[in-house]
């Protein structure tokens, strides 16, 4: 099994390193697992766990869990669904695992609510089964384990982001801007991830990585084409 970084200890969206090496370190663990620590991306990750490093390929991938949600359209950018979306990718059982830790907290939280249903899910879809090129993507509400008031099956919400750019001048005079944004949630449905994670819920959304539009693409296949270039 694969437990990949989150993207607050790594580098973020879909992105794989080809222009440098990736150097991967071998760490003492408490637990007894073998631990690699990469220079890299998660997927980077995902791709040497489970073609450059161990004898026989992993079955399962597990990505985070990460410090901060990733929801609705979060998952576009993130590097925590994007490491499990390499292990569904290379036909692992792959999930990715957050929990909606606002970014403003400091100092420890107690992950154990959110492994204890990692876990609880992987022994679960180990059994059931996944769809070809389907992956998981979790949320954990980030409050005590009795808190948490149950578990539903979401889709993804619209989640869109009031982009803010803080222009600035360096000492050569040269602009250069910090990017910040407020979230907005435009999809207050209650089926949706956000609106569940919002109500004290886990989310649990199936995801897959094929973003063809069947229906547009069905319809373009009728169109006559003449271009002149």
């Amino acid at each position: 099994m694969i437990v990949a970084p989150s993207e607050e200890q790594s580098g973020t969206g879909h992105s794989i390193t080809v222009h440098r090496p990736l150097r991967v370190e071998r760490i003492e663990s408490s637990s007894g697992i073998d631990t690699y620590v990469v220079n890299g991306t998660p997927a980077d990750c995902v791709k040497l766990g489970m073609e450059g490093i161990s004898e026989e390929r992993p079955s399962i991938v597990i990505s985070g869990i990460n410090r901060g949600p990733n929801l609705g359209t979060d998952v576009l950018y993130s590097g925590t669904v994007s490491a499990a979306v390499e292990g569904a990718i290379m036909g692992a059982l792959a999930m990715a695992v957050s929990v909606n830790l606002d970014h403003n907290h400091t100092g420890e939280f107690d992950y154990t609510p959110s492994a204890s249903i990692a876990k609880y899910l992987v022994e679960r879809f180990s059994r059931e089964g996944l769809p070809k090129d389907t992956l998981l993507n979790v949320n954990v509400p980030a409050v005590p384990e009795g808190d948490i008031k149950g578990v539903k099956c979401t889709r993804l919400g619209t989640r869109r982001y009031r982009d803010v750019f803080d222009k600035r001048v360096d000492p050569r005079g040269r602009a250069y801007y910090w990017m910040a944004g407020d979230v907005v949630d435009l999809d207050d449905d209650p089926t949706t991830d956000t609106a569940t994670v919002k109500n004290g819920y886990v989310s649990i959304t199936p995801i897959q990585y094929d973003l063809t539009e069947y229906g547009m693409l069905d319809e373009m296949s009728q169109w006559q084409f003449d271009l002149r270039l």
